[in-house]
């Protein structure tokens, strides 16, 4: 599997977190995780957040921020990003009011700008797809295509969700390889192979796992990063089934 490192994405561990942030990196650094995306503080602050990575050995892979955060607090959050050592910011969801045509532009418009700003300062931005980007828009293209061909390649990367491509019916080696210069970072989940096409720990759903993984070094992947929305089992458990999995690859 190559030695891309591996992060796990903090809204996996939400509940966990919410209770104590400080133990759950650190169970996460013992299961052998080597970063963590993050999807908060919980009320840490950036400094307090970095002293815990060292004290664990993890590497802040990259971070989701919220449209609105990005939209009204970007100095902040660069100045977070830097004290943490994150290299990459994330735009990671749409809520439904967000989703029209129109927003969608407007979307564009701003993830290009702030994706400039952003480079400026060492930070490259990412915007993470759900399925819903998949819909169609007016001229023929889906939202997510109209994300990436309408900003630029420098100022706007991609961080593709290969569960909700799969579950949208598409092809995640095809979008990994159409923009094979914008992929720094990859969201692997797995998904059940029943109807309810639920959330999997990786190698136990019908993901193509393995010919997304062959295809890392070839598109300059820095991260993968392992994400399950939601876990039936422990969370911690669930955690390291996955990592298990990409280990067994290795």
């Amino acid at each position: 599997m190559s030695k891309i490192p591996v992060a796990v994405q903090l809204y996996t561990l939400r509940e966990e977190t919410k209770k104590d942030f400080a133990g759950t990196l650190k169970r996460v650094a013992e299961i052998g995780f080597e970063g963590v995306e993050f999807a908060g503080f919980e009320g840490l602050s950036a400094k307090e957040v970095k002293e815990l990575l060292d004290r664990n050995n993890l590497k802040a892979a990259s971070s989701h921020i919220s449209l609105d955060e990005l939209k009204n607090n970007l100095d902040q959050v660069i100045e977070d990003q830097k004290i943490i050592g994150s290299k990459y910011v994330v735009c990671p969801y749409l809520t439904e009011d967000q989703r029209s045509e129109e927003d969608y532009q407007s979307l564009i418009s701003f993830l290009d700008i702030t994706g400039e700003k952003l480079k400026g300062e060492g930070i490259t931005l990412c915007y993470h797809n759900h399925d819903f980007e998949l819909e169609k828009l007016k001229d023929g293209r889906s939202a997510l295509e109209s994300i990436f061909d309408d900003t630029k390649e420098e100022n706007v990367q991609t961080e593709l969700d290969v569960y909700w491509l799969t579950k949208a019916n598409e092809d995640p080696v095809e979008w990994i390889k159409r923009y094979k210069a914008r992929t720094p970072i990859v969201h692997l989940k797995d998904m059940t192979t029943d109807e309810e096409k639920f959330f999997a720990e990786l190698g136990t759903g019908g993901v193509d796992l393995e010919a997304i993984l062959a295809v890392g070094d070839e598109v300059n992947v820095k991260w993968w990063i392992v994400e399950q929305d939601v876990c039936r089992r422990p969370v911690f458990e669930s955690i390291e089934i996955s990592l298990n999995y990409l280990r067994g690859l290795k």
